[in-house]
């Protein structure tokens, strides 16, 4: 057992013969200041030093004075405690013991630490009555019974008994002040975990004094300080100044119109909890921070594009730097920037950061000093899987691994936040079940009003600034344009555009819906910033030869620019790549030419660097998005160009020839699509630009592209002896430092991404009557009368064949409403996919992987679904008419609404099946597992039931007239309820040899008469 820390300030009071009592009250205080101030001004001396012991009972005591002469005057606790040590050992003539070191040198390093943190708050006052003083005092009294505990103190004091003890007389002190509970212990412990940086500094300081007492070595001490160090360096220079960063090419930075940002909780099936009140999204994850009982989850963070993830990763971060630093440490990532993605992500991690507290540690994450928040933001913008074969799916679940080993390590108990677009996890199976997902919501009236009021406060014009807010409220502002103004991305266009004039009200006016008001913002910041007058430090003028002379051929280099940034994977692009493919575009070069001759060589890189493009942070001489929605929305605008121009003929004598040719087309649609899967919002946006022409040739479109899916699914692209195609796109790729493909993954990328468009093509046409006819795709091919079709069925296979999953993660999320009948998919891995309102009838869906699709309201009449796995899949509202279902595993799945008249049933688990409402009429469930199932108001007239296990099952309100319930086990089956009503049955109802009814809930009194059980 340790000394007490009175007996070892005892005896070292004794060494300069101090009397054994110690005066409380103001002189104690007075002679350890007065002290710390003699060593700030002259170094100490053994007169000054004498009365710190003869008046004291810790250096602690200094706690009990008017803060602000502690954490204003700038006192030196830390030499102060050196230069006891050093007295010490000249009045003994020999090292002071490791119980003196230990216990001077930790009081020394509290007070110092105490200082640097207390002084971030210059606003708070510390002032406190006399009377609460005493509490302190009284708290101070404790230490006398502190066991020190040496080798705690000296490697991790914040998890030491001392730690504690001094804490309890902070907090006393800092309740004297006013302080609220939460932020007094939020400031302790701040202090306590920066308690080990002051007690290194002391063993390096106190040097010779101490090098026969402590271990580890000096050259250990020095290391560690050195860490230290590195982390100052690395929140100075990337955390301190994101606040501060411009708004785009704006005078104003992030900070100044900045609000806070809310959210919804998403639950375990990936929809946002709406009954849900919305909070602060600050909050919401500085509470989890403070609270370590769920440490085992990750923040999850998802939001569409413009919600404001980026800007509150970096806000949030700097938050935790000034409000929790060290007691968390914020380490912001930009996971686009992240070359190498390694089997673990701290080593993924420790490969990006090249920082001296990282790389020159190896034991980085278990050191015990040290506790980190990974900041990780746009999981959407990995492009992992062109890299190292690393999937989306696996990385969240590496990310989801390291929390949950950060709760069962003591030494890490580190923290992940991770932000992206939602529509990236789809096609992603069994996400982790430690996610703590939340969903950034629109920008209620409240944040708005506050963003405006912001934004008021950096424009000069404040009429202008108020007559936008009067159009955001007035009729003139369409609805669609008042719901996209909750968006913080798209407010801050409209008004910015409308402050410069460039905001087109009448355009806005004619927006039909969100997509296209959406649209048409774009198009118009985009005709801003082409027009914009820009001009540098000395004055040039920019626009000149360039934008203002010729600004459809500079729109002409951006969108060029979106290609190169979305296929280099969504981030940045070489320059180099750009001009490349420029060569063929003579107005775009002359334009060039024409801005080198008054800028130089860097013109082109200077004519983009205004709004949309900025210089990339990792690539010398290539250039990235400020968000990454001007990227894909400009690079929708190039492929909807390129769509446009293959639907033209011309005529001839031999009749209409398309000007682009077949063979053009092909090249063009491996150029533009052979570089990996078309996003969502790509796709939202492109269809949103081809629907503002009324006279749009869908069919022209719709049969040039499936004429090249017919003939990818053929391999005709591939299986040549020329070169081919992919290959001539590969060659390209590579040209440009884009690795990680070979040719099937270019030839399986267009093929497949010419797929999604006829998709889309598909969904549109089925919705206007005019074009529902004449465009109908068939992925699978159309359906025969005497064959399952396989074209489908192949191409999962081809295209998984390269990558498990391919197929699931790039088309999955837009199969939705597709036309799949009578197609061959047995045995597929469709886990997790949506199939909302998709066509299966008569499919072969047999022995395929289901679990967990949605097939809310899809048609899957006849389809054959024999022995598929269907744990937690969604059918409500499915029609599943005719359907073989035998021997399916239906374990908790949402069978509520759909209509399963006539399906074969026999065998099929349905244990904790939601079958509310369903249509089971004459359905053949007979040996079903239908344990625990819900089938209140279910119609399961003339099924047959006989030897169903029905145990548990709520029968509420069930139809069960002329059913067939020979064998069946109804134990603890709940078969009424007040909202319900009783079961249905009638005489056709077979109850012959019927089991457990005698411990059924809410028997109906007529059927106990009518079968006996009351006797």
């Amino acid at each position: 057992m340790g000394k007490r820390l009175s007996q070892t300030w005892q005896q070292f009071r004794q060494l300069f013969s101090a009397s054994e009592t110690a005066e409380k009250g103001f002189e104690t205080v007075k002679a350890v200041l007065e002290a710390a101030n003699t060593v700030k001004d002259k170094g100490g001396s053994l007169e000054i030093l004498k009365p710190v012991l003869q008046n004291s009972s810790s250096l602690l005591d200094v706690l009990c004075s008017p803060m602000a002469q502690v954490v204003g005057a700038g006192l030196p606790f830390v030499g102060l405690g050196i230069a006891l040590l050093k007295f010490a050992r000249e009045v003994t003539k020999q090292d002071p013991s490791l119980e003196d070191c230990v216990l001077i040198v930790s009081q020394a390093a509290y007070l110092e630490s105490t200082k640097e943190i207390l002084k971030l708050y210059p606003n708070y006052n510390w002032d406190a009555k006399p009377d609460f003083i005493k509490a302190a005092e009284k708290q101070l009294q404790k230490l006398d019974e502190v066991e020190l505990d040496y080798s705690q103190v000296i490697t991790c004091f914040h998890k030491s008994k001392l730690a504690e003890t001094f804490n309890q007389v902070l907090i006393t002190r800092l309740a004297a002040a006013n302080i609220s509970p939460g932020q007094a212990q939020l400031l302790t412990q701040r202090i306590a975990w920066n308690t080990h940086r002051y007690i290194i500094e002391a063993w390096i300081k106190a040097g010779d004094v101490v090098k026969n007492v402590i271990q580890p070595s000096f050259g250990d001490w020095q290391r560690e300080q050195q860490k230290f160090q590195s982390i100052d360096d690395y929140l100075e220079k990337h955390i301190a100044k994101k606040p501060y960063e411009l708004v785009f090419d704006e005078k104003f930075a992030f900070k100044d119109i900045y609000v806070s940002t809310k959210a919804k909780p998403v639950d375990g099936n990936g929809k946002v909890d709406e009954e849900k009140d919305s909070f602060n999204l600050e909050i919401w994850a500085k509470t989890i921070l403070w609270k370590p009982d769920n440490l085992e989850q990750v923040m999850f963070i998802q939001g569409g594009p413009g919600r404001g993830k980026s800007v509150f990763c970096r806000m949030f971060a700097y938050a935790v730097w000034r409000q929790f630093h060290p007691l968390w440490t914020p380490i912001l990532i930009r996971l686009r920037d992240i070359d190498t993605f390694e089997s673990q992500l701290e080593n993924t991690i420790k490969a990006k950061l090249k920082f001296c507290f990282i790389q020159g540690d190896p034991n980085w994450i278990n050191n015990p000093n040290t506790r980190f928040l990974f900041i990780l933001d746009g999981f959407d913008e990995l492009h992992i899987e062109t890299r190292n074969n690393l999937k989306l799916g696996d990385f969240i679940k590496q990310v989801a691994s390291f929390q949950k080993e950060c709760k069962d390590n003591g030494e890490m108990g580190h923290r992940v936040i991770i932000t992206g677009r939602s529509m990236a996890l789809q096609g992603i199976p069994d996400l982790p079940r430690n996610l703590e997902r939340v969903e950034i919501v629109e920008m209620d009236e409240q944040l708005q009003q506050e963003w405006l009021n912001k934004w008021e406060a950096v424009q000069t014009d404040k009429g202008k600034t108020a007559a936008f807010e009067q159009f955001l409220h007035s009729d003139k502002c369409p609805d669609e344009v008042k719901k996209l103004a909750q968006e913080p991305l798209l407010l801050y266009l409209l008004a910015a555009m409308y402050r410069d004039g460039k905001l087109d009200i009448e355009k806005l006016e004619q927006a039909s819906d969100n997509r296209t008001a959406k649209i048409i913002i774009y198009q118009e910041a985009v005709n801003w910033v082409l027009t914009k007058q820009r001009s540098e430090p000395d004055g040039t003028d920019l626009n000149i030869g360039l934008t203002k002379q010729k600004p459809e051929d500079l729109k002409r280099i951006l969108t060029e620019a979106a290609v190169c940034v979305v296929q280099s994977g969504g981030e940045f692009a070489s320059m180099s790549m750009l001009e490349a493919r420029l060569q063929d575009d003579e107005a775009a070069k002359a334009l060039i030419e024409k801005a080198k001759e008054k800028l130089g060589d860097e013109a082109l890189k200077t004519a983009l660097a205004a709004f949309y493009i900025r210089p990339a942070e990792k690539q010398e001489g290539g250039v990235e998005f400020f968000h990454k929605s001007f990227g894909e929305f400009l690079f929708a605008e190039r492929l909807k160009a390129r769509l446009k121009d293959w639907t033209r003929y011309y005529d001839t004598d031999e009749g209409r020839q398309a000007i682009i040719s077949e063979a053009s087309m092909n090249w063009e649609i491996y150029d533009l699509l052979g570089y990996g899967g078309l996003t969502w919002e790509i796709l939202d946006y492109l269809m949103g630009l081809l629907t503002e022409s009324q006279d749009f040739p869908w069919v022209e479109l719709f049969k040039r592209l499936d004429r090249f899916y017919s003939k990818w699914c053929q391999g005709k692209f591939i299986d040549t002896a020329e070169e081919t195609l992919p290959q001539k796109k590969l060659r390209q790729l590579q040209r440009y430092g884009i690795t990680g493909l070979g040719q099937r993954q270019v030839d399986v990328y267009a093929g497949l991404n010419v797929m999604i468009l006829l998709l889309e093509l598909n969904r549109y046409a089925q919705g206007r009557d005019d074009l529902k006819e004449e465009i109908v795709f068939y992925p699978s091919g159309k359906p025969t009368e005497n064959a399952w079709t396989t074209q489908l069925h192949r191409m999962i296979n081809y295209s998984d064949g390269l990558e498990l999953g391919n197929f699931t993660n790039i088309v999955i999320p837009f199969l939705s409403g597709a036309d799949l009948s009578g197609a061959d998919l047995n045995g597929v891995n469709l886990s997790g996919a949506e199939l909302n309102g998709v066509n299966l009838s008569s499919a072969d869906l047999s022995g395929a992987d289901l679990s967990s699709t949605d097939f809310i309201g899809a048609n899957l009449t006849g389809a054959n679904l024999s022995g598929t796995n269907l744990i937690g899949a969604y059918f409500s509202n499915a029609n599943l008419n005719g359907a073989d279902l035998s021997g399916a595993n239906l374990n908790g799945a949402d069978l509520g609404g759909a209509n399963l008249s006539g399906a074969d049933l026999r065998g099929a688990n349905f244990s904790g099946a939601d079958l509310c409402s369903a249509s089971l009429s004459g359905t053949n469930l007979s040996r079903a597992d239908l344990i625990s199932a819900d089938l209140i108001d279910a119609d399961l007239s003339s099924a047959d039931l006989s030897r169903v296990d029905l145990g548990g099952a709520n029968l509420s309100g069930a139809n069960l007239s002329g059913a067939n319930l020979s064998g069946a086990n109804l134990s603890g089956a709940d078969l009424s309820d007040d909202f319900w009503g009783d079961i249905k049955w009638n005489e056709k109802t077979n109850w012959e040899n019927v089991r457990g009814l005698e411990t059924a809930v809410n028997v109906p009194e007529a059927l106990k008469q009518q079968l006996n059980l009351n006797s």
